[in-house]
């Protein structure tokens, strides 16, 4: 559904960027059909989606993991330990944007800046308030809550990472011809 949700967003706003889901348990699976029914209405067909396991070679060129949960980020850092200055829960990744401010230079000196301070031990932390909650086992209601947490998540992120551009379509797309674009897993 992330995935899905932030290329949307990327492409809406002109920024290429490669976008790639992969998780811990499924591999080769299908979207879940309440995820494919949350995201329709927004346009956006999950029919064609297949599930990955998350490896080294999806996360030996990534310039930005973005987790659902800790546990994510965790595993990534097992698999690949240099990840971690690019690896975040999402409601993590927004926070530390969001007190870091919109970006003004290139990307990978603002996602420095983003994880100052940051320390390993973090990533052993569970507080809820940084994980979006897995919907699977859940109701198609629970499926489209989740879909307005990641879309308003992924807004904010979006308009932080690429603040000098205007608002120009559906959820406050952003467009950048500008600046180097994140690779993210």
């Amino acid at each position: 559904m992330a995935e899905a949700l932030l290329r949307q967003r990327l492409a809406a706003r002109s920024v290429a960027a490669r976008v790639h889901s992969a998780g811990l348990l499924l591999d080769h699976e299908p979207a879940h059909p309440y995820a494919a029914d949350a995201l329709q209405p927004l346009g956006l067909d999950l029919s064609a989606h297949r599930s990955r396991i998350l490896s080294s070679e999806l996360l030996e060129d990534t310039d930005l993991l973005i987790g659902m949960e800790m546990r994510h980020v965790r595993e990534a850092i097992v698999v690949e330990p240099d990840v971690f200055g690019r690896a975040y829960t999402l409601p993590e990744l927004v926070k530390r944007a969001e007190a870091v401010g919109p970006r003004t230079d290139d990307f990978g000196s603002w996602l420095e800046a983003v994880g100052e301070g940051r320390k390993r031990l973090d990533v052993l932390k569970r507080d809820p308030r940084l994980e979006v909650p897995d919907p699977i086992g859940g109701s198609k209601r629970q499926f489209r809550r989740t879909t307005e947490t990641l879309s308003a998540l992924l807004d904010s992120f979006v308009a932080l990472a690429w603040p000098d551009q205007g608002f120009s379509g559906h959820h406050g797309d952003l467009s950048d011809h500008s600046s180097p674009s994140p690779r993210s897993t």
